[in-house]
């Protein structure tokens, strides 16, 4: 989940309109219809209410995730650059979510490494050579890396930190992968539905007043400068530094008014989860049958 991408210039335009069934889809002048239907047809059918995925029924099923990856890399560029703000952080979401689910798909079931499985554990992305630095697709006519979507375009060029609360790496301790594609209509209302969630599992959030302790998921740390210019109160919150108190700050807002106060005054330490890189997997029939077994 953490790795790097090329800056593009791109020029067109496009218009997103929503169906009313709620499918999505964009209208370019010059390159025709660019549509999310088949990503949220693969969404819908694969994905479950706490976003864990059923991989070996997409692994059997990826037409339609096919149809989506191959799409964004026929989109033209000129198309994407007259998109505004919104519209592309919707769109690189949803690719970078869908080519995560297609390298999933691609190396599945997943072979461990001897060496990795030391370290992670061994139905993991993380197992994947090159899953972030190396491995390519095509968007928009270029080969990017899943490292390049999140730290070079993403992270680089629009000011949102709360696409950390949407990326997911296909672990455990991601962020819930919602079972709808984003879209520029309703990305603020689901970028913040996405934080509530995040916060909402104890795993990423808990209070421990009777210690004065803090409990976060790393993601909190390892991209906390991102919450800086958009978060970062007037003066510091307790004895956390700048990027800290973004953070805090950006937490708080989710809170109910008990655990805010708690948490704007500041008076705790703050300890990191260690992060579970298990794959966001439902749970198989056949694993459910000889849990069952005697």
């Amino acid at each position: 989940m953490r790795n790097i991408c090329m800056p593009f210039a791109f020029a067109g335009f496009l218009m997103i309109t929503i169906t009313s069934d709620s499918r999505t889809s964009a209208v370019g002048a010059n390159s025709g219809r660019f549509s999310y239907d088949s990503y949220a047809t693969t969404l819908k059918k694969y994905v479950d209410d706490t976003g864990m995925v059923n991989y070996a029924g997409l692994n059997t099923d990826p037409a339609k995730l096919k149809a989506f990856v191959d799409s964004m890399g026929r989109l033209d560029p000129n198309v994407y650059d007259r998109w505004n703000e919104k519209e592309q952080i919707a769109f690189w979401l949803n690719v970078y979510n869908g080519l995560t689910l297609k390298v999933i798909i691609d190396n599945y079931p997943i072979k461990p490494s001897f060496f990795r499985s030391r370290v992670y554990p061994k139905n993991s992305i993380r197992q994947i050579a090159g899953v972030w630095d190396k491995i390519t697709f095509r968007v928009m006519g270029r080969d990017l890396t899943l490292g390049h979507i999140e730290h070079e375009v993403l992270r680089r060029k629009f000011d949102e930190p709360r696409i950390h609360m949407a990326m997911v790496c296909a672990a455990m301790s991601c962020p819930p992968l919602r079972n709808e594609p984003y879209t520029a209509q309703k990305l603020g209302q689901q970028l913040d539905d996405q934080s509530t969630k995040f916060l909402t599992n104890s795993k990423n959030f808990r209070i421990d007043r009777s210690k004065a302790l803090l409990y976060l998921s790393p993601i909190l740390k390892w991209f906390d400068s991102d919450f800086v210019n958009k978060y970062a109160p007037r003066e510091n919150i307790g004895m956390h530094n700048r990027e800290t108190s973004a953070v805090l700050n950006f937490i708080a807002g989710y809170l109910p008014p008990s655990e805010r106060d708690f948490v704007l005054k500041g008076n705790f330490k703050i300890n990191y989860s260690k992060y579970d890189w298990s794959l966001n997997e439902q749970e198989r029939p056949a694993a459910r049958k000889n849990q069952n077994e005697p």
